[in-house]
């Protein structure tokens, strides 16, 4: 527990307060970016800027909130409802989240002309700025795919985890995880200005290379070790639960991380 931020021991004992009320949680969306490479497949991580209100100095994998804009996509949401346990609105928001975000943070972007064509290259001066004008919301990454005659392609995400930030985090967030290939052609290149880092590790590497890493990027990191290829990580039938870590203090003062399932959760 020494790599924890020593402001969570003062802020678990909140947990043991009877009027403590948790920070409300934000829907986000991340998705954890796949390729093929001789030795595996490889995971594309990004790491925040030291400081940042939230999980500043982390390796994460592109993601961020749902924006108010993503509910006006096109998205087919009937089956993500069912596949994340909510509604088709919600379900929308999260998948077209999910496509914004990952353009947004790596420059790669899940969209074609048709539902069975993919774009091959956005890494020019031209989609740089479209990249800058959706992140510093001046469009809606509806109004960029309606102006460019091109359709979201939210059947290439498959979703993988669940996480829920622990009650005594001052931002708290309801995360859903989606996993996708990086498209033919594409390229994960510096884009945003809430990462100082950005590189391609297999998940396994990335467990072993003392990267810090929050509880749910560990997690998915080791669901995604398991895999020998990048199809059969995203062929892979997986159930979504909601997972949510607490923070508590043992009875020796010592800060405590508990996953459901452990004593004392």
């Amino acid at each position: 527990m020494s790599s924890l931020p020593p402001e969570l021991l003062d802020r678990a004992r909140l947990a043991d307060d009877p009027d403590f009320v948790p920070a409300p949680t934000r829907d986000a969306a991340t998705v954890a970016l796949l390729r093929d490479a001789p030795g595996g497949p490889e995971v594309y991580l990004l790491r925040r800027v030291r400081g940042m209100a939230f999980a500043g100095g982390m390796h994460v994998f592109p993601g961020g909130s749902v924006d108010p804009a993503d509910a006006d996509s096109d998205v087919d949401a009937a089956w993500w409802a069912q596949a994340f346990g909510v509604s088709e609105p919600l379900a929308r928001s999260l998948v077209c989240a999910a496509v914004r975000e990952t353009f947004e943070e790596s420059g790669v972007l899940l969209a074609g002309a048709s539902a069975e064509d993919l774009l091959a290259d956005v890494s020019t001066d031209e989609w740089e700025a479209e990249r800058v004008a959706l992140e510093a919301r001046e469009q809606s990454l509806t109004d960029l795919l309606s102006r460019r005659g091109l359709v979201l392609r939210g059947d290439l995400l498959r979703p993988l985890a669940h996480w829920i930030t622990p009650d005594v985090e001052p931002k708290r967030f309801d995360t859903r995880f989606f996993v996708a290939s990086l498209p033919a052609g594409q390229v994960c290149r510096d884009a945003g200005t809430e990462a100082d880092s950005r590189v391609w590790l297999r998940p396994q590497d990335a467990l072993d290379a003392g990267l810090q890493l929050m509880p749910p990027t560990v997690a998915v990191l080791q669901d995604l070790a398991r895999f020998p290829s990048v199809e059969e990580a995203l062929a892979a039938e997986r159930t979504i639960e909601p997972v949510q870590p607490k923070f508590r203090v043992g009875s020796d003062g010592e800060l405590l991380l508990l996953m459901p399932g452990d004593p004392g959760y």
